[in-house]
Formats: C-alpha cells, sequence, structure tokens
C-alpha cells in the first residue's frame, strides 16, 4: 500500500472577528480531488489571529461561540501586545491562540469523517476584515 499526498489552500473572506465561516464543504471537495479514501486531512489557518475548530454551524451556536470568544479574551481592555504596535488587536491574537491554528480530521472512504451536526469552521478574530488562507494537506492511501 503506497501512501499519497494531496496540498491546496483554500481561501475566505470573513468580516472582523468574531466571524466564522463554514469550511466543510471546501474540505469535502479537496478531499474528493485527492483522490484519497482512507487517511487523514489537516486543515491550518495562516495567520495569528485567526483559527480553525468544529462546531455545528447553527446561529445560535455561532453566537454562542462568538460569545464566549469576546468573554476569554474580550476586546477594548489593555494588552501588552499594544504597547509594541498599537494596532487594537491584542485580544485577536489572544483569542485565536485559545482556540488554535489548525485541525486534523480522519478520512474514511473517500470521505470527511465528521458527526451528523459537525462542521468545521474557520474563524477571524481580527479587528477588521481579512482574507485568510487555509493551507490543507491529506495524506492516505487511494
Amino acid at each position: 500500500m503506497t501512501l499519497s499526498m494531496y496540498c491546496q489552500s483554500i481561501e475566505v473572506s470573513l468580516r472582523t472577528g468574531p466571524d466564522i465561516c463554514d469550511i466543510t464543504p471546501a474540505l469535502i471537495g479537496a478531499i474528493r480531488e485527492s483522490g484519497i479514501e482512507k487517511g487523514q486531512i489537516s486543515a491550518a489557518m495562516v495567520g495569528s489571529t485567526g483559527s480553525l475548530t468544529t462546531l455545528e454551524y447553527e446561529p445560535g451556536v455561532v453566537a454562542d461561540l462568538k460569545r464566549a470568544i469576546n468573554l476569554l479574551a474580550p476586546p477594548g481592555i489593555d494588552y501588552a501586545h499594544e504597547a509594541a504596535w498599537h494596532d487594537g488587536n491584542g485580544h485577536s491574537h489572544v483569542q485565536a491562540a485559545l482556540l488554535g491554528p489548525s485541525i486534523v480530521l480522519p478520512v474514511r472512504n473517500g470521505s470527511l469523517k465528521i458527526g451528523t451536526w459537525q462542521q468545521v469552521v474557520a474563524i477571524n478574530h481580527d479587528n477588521h476584515p481579512r482574507k485568510r488562507m487555509i493551507a490543507v494537506t491529506i495524506i492516505g492511501t487511494r
């Protein structure tokens, strides 16, 4: 059995954070294009003020997560980052670090193996809109 690797980039446009976007269809498309039947997909947000996670992508959960993110690292309070850059996004870096920049999920039978009510989301935490690049790598057997 030979392992194969497939790489792709996904770009998403996100509003001022926290803004959350469902990237599940793009990941499913990448798996389809890769031809990999069994293995894993990894996705990594490029940049220090964005993150990836899973949730049930419905308005209530999205609103709950946004509220929780802002409670964990609220905008508008003093962050040491501001002393260096004065860009008002210290909270953005902390929020992104708490959630993390990457995710790894199983690929089985050529499909993304996630729960019925589980989607993969990209989150912009920055204090302005951003185009985010997500580096995707799929490793497995065909």
